[in-house]
């Protein structure tokens, strides 16, 4: 009998991430970055980084891996790569190339399940118009699954987390839910039907909406993964020296989420995490407790959240779940 992938994992896919929150003094702590070419680094809590090579031409790289998030693992090695790869779209890039990061039990699990997950990363690769040029793997009772991918972009076209303005829309391009339905399938509690539609979530691209951020003239420009929306847009706003207003009401989940969210049954650690991290930063208006909890999902391979002039927002497929205000650095309202 096959052993399920998400048996083996103590969290499930970007759920599995250190929080914010823990992450945020020993980051702080480290060298700054010196070098004239870095154009992007951690200092502003950026998906990727970017370093010029020359004035037309930067790279792009990033690296995310993870534990499984579904059973599947053709499903799990497609949904690690599109989610690697999102963050080369969130600052405008076109990824390359890529090199596989694998941690494996082939014991446990065999040389069929590892040649699976391989075959789903690379078919998503493919799609993104990049290629998988090699990798490294290591032992280890829990499996995990990632990519390092690199990418370009013109210097003066990428976006950041620092560039949002008082009055700009936030509008967010795919339903959230992902860590809540992973939760959900490891007890039992997730029809397959609602893992089928949180694994087409999760297998989209972002090439298009980065395209369309783009078009629009976005000001700012993230993807909403493991730290949650309210993470997310609170790393924006606080780069941007802007606060933020998110209307709860407005944000998408997946269908089913919402219902499961009636209860903590189905809540993951990671949003546990962020729900204690947002706290310190977020002020509630009278909103339900399952939206609540929607906002704080730890999200795996989600959407791009862009920070754009209201007039220009529908030029982005997704939904307006807020705006940039004047007030206190990454301060959040939700009502």
């Amino acid at each position: 009998m096959a052993v399920p992938l998400t048996s083996l994992s103590h969290g499930a896919g970007c759920g599995c991430k250190l929080s914010a929150a823990d992450l945020r003094p020993i980051v702080a702590g480290l060298p700054p970055v010196t070098d004239p070419r870095v154009l992007v680094s951690t200092a502003t809590s950026d998906d990727a980084g970017v370093v010029r090579l020359t004035p037309d031409l930067a790279l792009v790289q990033t690296v995310d891996f993870f534990t499984p998030i579904v059973d599947d693992p053709y499903a799990f090695g497609r949904i690690a790569a599109t989610n690697a790869l999102s963050d080369v779209y969130a600052m405008c890039g076109r990824p390359v190339s890529a090199l596989n990061l694998v941690a494996f039990p082939l014991d446990v699990l065999g040389p069929d399940v590892l040649r699976e997950i391989l075959r789903g990363g690379a078919d998503a690769v493919a799609a993104a118009g990049a290629s998988i040029v090699g990798g490294h793997s290591i032992d280890d009772p829990e499996p995990k699954y990632g990519l390092a991918v690199t990418g370009v972009v013109d210097p003066r076209a990428v976006l950041t987390n620092a560039g949002g303005r008082a009055g700009d829309a936030l509008v967010l391009t795919k339903p959230l839910g992902a860590g809540t339905v992973a939760t959900a399938l490891k007890r039992g509690l997730a029809s397959s039907e609602l893992v089928a539609r949180a694994v087409e979530v999760m297998t989209t691209l972002n090439d298009v909406a980065g395209a369309q951020a783009r078009e629009a003239r976005a000001s700012a420009l993230t993807d909403v993964t493991g730290f949650g929306l309210l993470g997310h847009v609170h790393e924006l706003a606080a780069a941007s020296g802007v606060a933020a207003e998110i209307d709860a009401r407005a944000v998408p989940a997946i269908p089913g989420v919402l219902e499961l969210l009636a209860d903590e049954r189905s809540l993951a650690g990671g949003s546990r995490r962020n729900r204690a991290d947002a706290e310190t930063f977020t002020s509630w208006g009278d909103v339900e407790e399952p939206r609540r909890r929607l906002a704080c999902d730890a999200m795996t391979s989600g959407g791009l959240l862009a920070a754009v002039a209201p007039e220009r927002a529908g030029e982005i497929d997704g939904w307006v779940v807020g705006r940039l205000t004047k007030g206190p650095a990454g301060a959040i309202r939700v009502s």
